[in-house]
């Protein structure tokens, strides 16, 4: 699931790192550019002085009203210090509402993990904020990555590659508030100044955006100028001169009005309605699932779910869904006692030289070739995976205070000014500013004009085995043309079936046979530990597929500015709907996407409806 169109990106390469101890500190200092990360003085007394109150943060902050969304855009994103120290000002003035900041940040040689650790425990009073990010840390693999810091009201959105590549692939309805344009100095690092940056830059920013650097290069004060920016040098941090402080005003497109939504109506609590409702929570948003059952009781509802990505070739990973959703699911998932983390084996059948090619790409503490004691196949490992208890998961989800589930059959919804009257089958009505529908297959009958989902049937099975397993093997999955994955010591979970277009939802004795085939042919030693198929228990249920296999992300009609839905998200419900639902939110409050803008395109809803032969009059 990647796109054709876009442009291959470059596999990430970490920074490489020279150090210098001055007065006792170590300082970074980059070998691809010849420059340090911060300055040698003090560098977190430079970001306040340049970046915060360049752009005047500490006022406009503490006076953002109730649910406002502040952004905030970095050019260089370097050791994190800039953003850990807007952070710990946040917490100093931030008021008691839900207003929130959100940090944007490209970085195209980020450092690794253990040089971040290093570089950040330069400033004890930042501590509490880098051990946060650095839990949270991504992988060096090229895209948007979004970090959430929920307690806090903050968020990062990490783009790591080259700045030309990641800039335009930008989309938000609201712009950017404040610029910190750092980055290593434009003689020490032209690229990063280059117009086509400033471009996307100004495209991100509206009346009122303001601009700060430690540079006052004129490269960079040209730029802005010609796009109408008023720009002041006043004093610089220390020894430096000059600083450089502007303010978007003249020929500045406007800021368009947002308005939160009060109350988000959600149809369905399956894997998608819970994430959907788990996001608008987490911005202060009340929200009600209507469920004609209970939670999870549909495809979402197996005793266990496994989050097993098929990984793409590496140049590809900035646009493709599965593994920017693999990522974003694991940081996710972490928070909730649900999930736990794992390692899968991959094996293959098919295709293993494809197989080996792509898992050479990953770093090894990512994905290694590597020979799996308990199959003949050939096999990777995916040494970052994990598994979630989809009922726990929802018990959570459900006991936030903002999300309310009510038991209804909703099958009509109509139009009532600006809002929505959904009406169930007794005929009960109720109201909402924006509705998400996530009732997988129920949306060919409650939108039939968006597209037509498929069923398919899918049966998994469990059983005790013979003999308990090794406790070092409980956190090893494996994936084949099935998957199997332990339970506990004795249980194990494996399957599923995949049946196109069957409806029946009952365990069948064929299925549990099917699963077994597959478990024996790749696992042999393990199905052999089985006991009778009279003694499985099983669990079978309809998944819902698009045509192209792409889920339905977004809004179900143009002219419907807040009718979503979330659909046909087939096998990968875990493991899409997080990424995917942050997507949708994303798009009901104007904010910047999670992803590139052209990956969420190809997720829209729209793609199916049918064209006109000859488009109607516009008069």
């Amino acid at each position: 699931m990647s796109l054709a169109m876009t442009e291959p990106f470059t596999p990430i390469q970490t920074a490489e790192l020279d150090w210098q101890t001055v007065d006792g500190v170590d300082i970074p200092i980059s070998r691809q550019f010849g420059d340090v990360y911060f300055s040698k003085a003090n560098g977190l007394l430079e970001t306040r002085h340049v970046f915060l109150n360049g752009n005047d943060l500490s006022e406009r902050l503490a006076n953002l009203h109730d649910q406002q969304y502040f952004t905030v855009g970095e050019t260089g994103f370097g050791t994190g210090l800039n953003f850990l120290a807007l952070w710990q000002l946040w917490q100093q003035v931030r008021p008691d509402n839900h207003s929130h900041v959100h940090f944007i940040s490209v970085e195209k040689y980020p450092l690794s993990l253990a040089d971040l650790k290093r570089a950040l425990t330069v400033w004890d009073e930042l501590q509490p904020f880098a051990e946060q990010l650095i839990v949270q840390y991504p992988f060096a693999l090229a895209g948007c990555h979004r970090l959430t810091f929920p307690q806090a009201r903050i968020s990062l959105d990490l783009w790591l590659g080259d700045a030309a590549q990641c800039f335009p692939l930008m989309q938000s309805q609201q712009p950017v508030d404040a610029w910190f344009l750092d980055g290593f100095a434009p003689s020490c690092n032209p690229e990063m100044w280059q117009e086509q940056i400033f471009l996307h830059i100004m495209r991100l920013s509206a009346q009122g955006t303001t601009f700060a650097s430690f540079s006052v290069a004129g490269i960079l004060k040209r730029a802005l100028k010609a796009y109408g920016v008023h720009v002041t040098r006043p004093k610089g941090f220390g020894h430096k001169r000059e600083m450089l402080k502007a303010v978007w005003q003249e020929h500045a497109p406007a800021r368009p009005p947002c308005t939160k939504p009060q109350h988000v109506a959600i149809i369905g609590a399956g894997i998608a309605g819970l994430n959907c409702a788990w996001h608008l929570a987490q911005q202060g948003i009340h929200v009600t699932i209507f469920e004609k059952e209970q939670a999870v009781a549909g495809a979402s509802g197996n005793p266990l779910a496994m989050l097993n990505p098929k990984l793409c070739p590496i140049e590809h990973v900035a646009t493709h869904l599965m593994t920017a959703s693999w990522q974003y699911a694991l940081r996710f998932y972490r928070q909730f006692a649900a999930f736990r983390p794992t390692q899968v084996f991959q094996l293959h059948e098919k295709h293993s030289e494809h197989a080996q090619q792509i898992s050479h790409g990953y770093p090894d503490h990512i994905l290694s070739w590597q020979s799996c004691s308990d199959s003949p196949l050939p096999s990777s490992l995916l040494h970052c995976a994990g598994t979630l208890s989809p009922h726990q998961f929802a018990e959570h989800v459900l006991a936030h205070p903002l999300i309310h589930i009510q038991q209804a059959d909703i099958c009509q919804i109509q139009r009532h000014d600006n809002a929505y009257q959904l009406i169930d089958t007794t005929q009960q009505h109720y109201t909402a500013s924006h509705i998400i529908a996530c009732n997988a297959l129920a949306l060919n009958t409650l939108f039939p004009q968006t597209t037509t989902l498929k069923p398919i049937r899918g049966q998994v099975s469990w059983a005790t085995l013979t003999q308990p397993l090794a406790k070092e093997t409980l956190d090893i999955g494996y994936s084949y043309g099935g998957y199997a994955m332990p339970f506990n010591a004795q249980q194990f979970i494996f399957g599923a079936s995949f049946l196109p277009n069957h409806v029946e939802t009952d365990v069948h004795t064929t299925d549990h046979q099917h699963n077994f085939t597959l478990m024996q042919h790749a696992l042999p030693q393990l199905a052999s530990q089985l006991p009778e198929i009279n003694q499985w228990q099983g669990r079978a249920a309809l998944r819902a597929q698009t045509a192209d296999y792409f889920p339905l992300v977004g809004r179900i009609h143009m002219d419907e500015e807040n009718l979503y839905c979330l659909a046909g998200l087939g096998s990968k419900g875990f493991l899409f709907a997080p990424l995917c639902s942050a997507i949708i939110v994303s798009q009901i409050l104007g904010q910047l996407l999670p992803v590139p803008q052209n990956l969420a395109h190809a997720l829209r809803p729209t793609r199916f409806r049918k064209k006109h032969k000859n488009p109607p009059h516009s008069g």
